[in-house]
């Protein structure tokens, strides 16, 4: 769902307001029981259960309505969530007072109801209840309400987990997420947190000049000490916004990994950053899968050939039946333009994809490789060249945020400055 900002009198009047995309965090390992009276609503819940959002849920679902549940509860324990649906006011009310005198203390109570009534929603919070959803329901509204009920209502949204991968080897996706996480930090002024994830052969310790004696490889290696504490003495800080979880790069042991080797830092990350920005590798095993699908967005990595082509559609048709109630990846052509190289022009790439590049960055070896070689982020190298504004453009979509507007300067900006010099 997207909605949009309130204009400011600072912005143009005729130009569109920036869309605010929505960011519902996954719910923890909780167990959920649906009771529902139309098919309709079942099979809506049944597709909630299966969003990534609610991977760790356990979710059961009968008919039956509010008299199931309580016949259910009389000689069994409630779960942590109950989802009932139901028709009618006055059978809705009596029923929840039969409920809790079987319903366990604890247990938050989800209601779907065809009556939209505000005098009705604030006695069903009065009784206890921690959400009316409005019938009919899609399963996003079925996650959006079974997720909230575990997110503090005055904590900032954190947690967004942003996934970049190479359609192929080579194409530079890890050059492309560093910079863009450096435009997240910078511009964006989000606390920010790289994961180079490829142990072996990362980069992201090289580019950011760091090379830190501890990394992600010692929270992989000891799952059962990772909390936030632990987390943040692996963290190595590149500037007041962003910090690197590095990977080790060195052969001296082997990386293979369970599907979930990441899930219990990915978790702790979530609970203490804003932007998590997972570097992955161009490998396919079941724990890159589950990052992939597990992030809140994906940025694809592709140079415009043949090859980066059928492996990003391949990529967009499994990810979008993954994660059907997500928005699409989105993708960008890197090193477009090598001289006499035949390339795939952005248009029929597009057609194939049935979705257009966020942006297509050209081919510049002397900068890029400058600044791989130095150590450094492109904004370092050269603060006005055009690829810049590009891993703007992308850091903007993949978060949901515009630049961090600067106040603007007077015409007595000069002589006010002197004087503070003084």
């Amino acid at each position: 769902m997207i909605s949009y900002a309130r204009q400011t009198h600072e912005e143009q009047p005729d130009a569109p307001p920036p869309p605010v995309e929505e960011h519902i965090a996954p719910a923890p390992r909780v167990s959920v029981q649906a009771f529902c009276e139309t098919v309709e609503t079942a099979a809506a819940v049944q597709s909630a259960g299966e969003d990534r959002r609610l991977g760790k849920a356990h979710l059961k679902i009968q008919m039956g309505g509010m008299a199931a549940a309580i016949e259910a509860y009389r000689s069994a324990p409630t779960p942590n969530v109950i989802v009932l649906e139901s028709d009618g006011r006055n059978d809705l009310l009596g029923g929840l007072d039969q409920l809790a005198t079987v319903c366990d203390a604890g247990t938050r109570v989800v209601v779907i109801g065809r009556i939209n009534d505000v005098m009705l929603y604030r006695e069903l919070v009065r009784r206890g209840v921690s959400d009316y959803v409005l019938a009919p329901v899609g399963a996003i509204d079925v996650v959006r309400s079974i997720c909230n009920l575990f997110s503090a209502p005055e904590a900032k949204a954190v947690g967004r987990i942003i996934a970049v991968v190479g359609a192929k080897g080579g194409v530079g996706a890890s050059t492309i997420s560093h910079n863009v996480a450096w435009a997240i930090a910078r511009d964006l002024a989000m606390d920010a947190v790289v994961a180079d994830l490829d142990l072996a052969f990362g980069t992201a310790g090289l580019d950011y000049n760091q090379d830190p004696p501890q990394g992600i490889a010692d929270a992989v290696f000891s799952p059962d000490r990772v909390d936030t504490a632990f987390i943040d003495r692996l963290l190595s800080k590149c500037t007041d916004h962003l910090s690197l979880l590095a990977a080790p790069a060195t052969l001296d042991r082997v990386y293979d990994f369970g599907t979930e080797a990441f899930d219990s830092v990915f978790d702790t990350l979530r609970s203490t950053m804003p932007c998590i920005v997972l570097d992955i590798p161009h490998q396919w095993a079941g724990w890159t899968k589950r990052a992939l699908i597990g992030a809140d967005d994906i940025l694809i990595v592709a140079a415009p050939d043949l090859a980066n082509l059928r492996n990003t559609k391949n990529l967009f048709d499994l990810l979008k039946a993954a994660r059907p109630n997500d928005r699409p990846p989105l993708y960008c052509l890197n090193q477009v333009g090598v001289p006499k190289r035949p390339e795939i022009a952005a248009t029929e790439f597009a057609k194939a994809i049935e979705s257009q590049p966020i942006v297509s960055i050209p081919f510049e070896p002397q900068i890029f490789g400058s600044a791989a070689n130095n150590g450094q982020m492109i904004a370092e190298i050269s603060a006005n060249h055009k690829s810049i504004e590009m891993f703007l453009q992308i850091a903007q979509r993949l978060t949901g945020r515009s630049e961090t507007k600067k106040q603007k300067s007077s015409l007595f900006s000069p002589l006010i400055d002197k004087l503070r010099g003084k």
